[in-house]
């Protein structure tokens, strides 16, 4: 009953009574966006709560040497960016809990770095489309209770999940994932002591602390009124999404290390989940994955709860092993 009480008390302060999406209410805080173009029903789009960023992404980010950061626990979330060529990056989940999108370059090379808690989606882009550098920001909008980004050049609206284009003049267009994971700090520390890390934003927040108590063993998700996932499989629970197959986070745990369809996903302990305790270091083990291709490259993929991926991939296939 505490977690009931204590996620019922964490989404009143994080969000106002939802409304139903209407591009003639949009048009005043949104003139630039051009509502004639989508993808999407809007009627799936939802008012989280936050205005136009109400929750503020991150620009251009501190980073520091590995060795000075001492805030972060040993099983605190981070994601983690390794980019040939470059000194590897982690970034916080407790800053990314906070802000959802980092917009970040790398040796040169922009990124955006984006995590939609209500989802549990970690995915790292390549923001320029057809060439030109996009940057991006909150909304305040939801579909399927997952995060839409908007650029800050065309005002287009993008499902964070998908990295596609839903409204506005980038209807359709699609982001480039990149190769990322989410990690315990312990872990991307030990591999990458010469690395860096993302420092406190400067920004009144509590950082560190989870404001979604118990969400991941919650009945149901936040403001997502649709189906829940087949076989039986708990809508909250995580599965490893690469492209649009899905397999039971479980599944792969009770493995270890599965290789199928040409891939191998690695399970690893040392991972709290960020979406249990009220201090993200303390949640329960959900361990870590990593996903790589007969190469042994890492593959761009994604640890979402599995009713977003039966939300959004609603062709995808679910890798039960039997």
């Amino acid at each position: 009953m505490r977690r009931a009480a204590a996620l019922a008390l964490a989404f009143a302060l994080l969000a106002a009574p939802p409304a139903a999406a209407d591009p003639a209410r949009w048009r005043a805080e949104w003139p630039r966006t051009d509502f004639g173009r989508s993808t999407v029903d809007f009627a799936e789009i939802l008012a989280g709560g936050p205005p136009k960023d109400g929750i503020p992404a991150i620009d251009a980010p501190r980073m520091i040497p590995v060795a000075a950061e001492t805030a972060l626990d040993d099983r605190e979330p981070v994601i983690t960016l390794e980019l040939d060529g470059a000194l590897p990056r982690a970034y916080p989940v407790r800053y990314l809990m906070w802000h959802e999108i980092v917009n970040d370059t790398v040796d040169g090379r922009p990124v955006a770095v984006t995590y939609c808690p209500l989802c549990n989606a970690a995915l790292v882009f390549d923001p320029r489309v057809g060439g030109e550098l996009r940057t991006f920001g909150v909304s305040g909008m939801l579909r399927h209770s997952d995060m839409v980004m908007y650029d800050r050049q065309t005002e287009s609206w993008w499902q964070q999940a998908l990295g596609e284009g839903i409204v506005g003049a980038h209807s359709g267009d699609r982001l480039v994932q990149l190769p990322s994971w989410m990690e315990g700090w312990a872990d991307f520390r030990a591999r990458n002591p010469g690395g860096l890390v993302m420092d406190r934003p400067d920004w009144p927040r509590a950082y560190g602390r989870n404001p979604y108590v118990g969400y991941d063993l919650a009945a149901r998700p936040f403001l997502y009124a649709g189906e829940d996932p087949p076989h039986g499989i708990h809508p909250l629970a995580r599965v490893v999404r690469v492209d649009n197959r899905a397999w039971p986070l479980e599944r792969v745990r009770a493995a270890g290390t599965l290789t199928e369809e040409g891939i191998t996903i690695a399970w690893s302990e040392g991972q709290a989940s960020a979406l249990d305790d009220g201090r993200l270091g303390a949640g329960r083990e959900v361990g870590s994955v990593r996903v790589r291709d007969a190469s042994g490259r890492d593959l761009a993929h994604d640890v979402p709860f599995a009713f977003a991926f039966h939300a959004l991939f609603p062709d995808g296939r679910w890798m039960l092993g039997r």
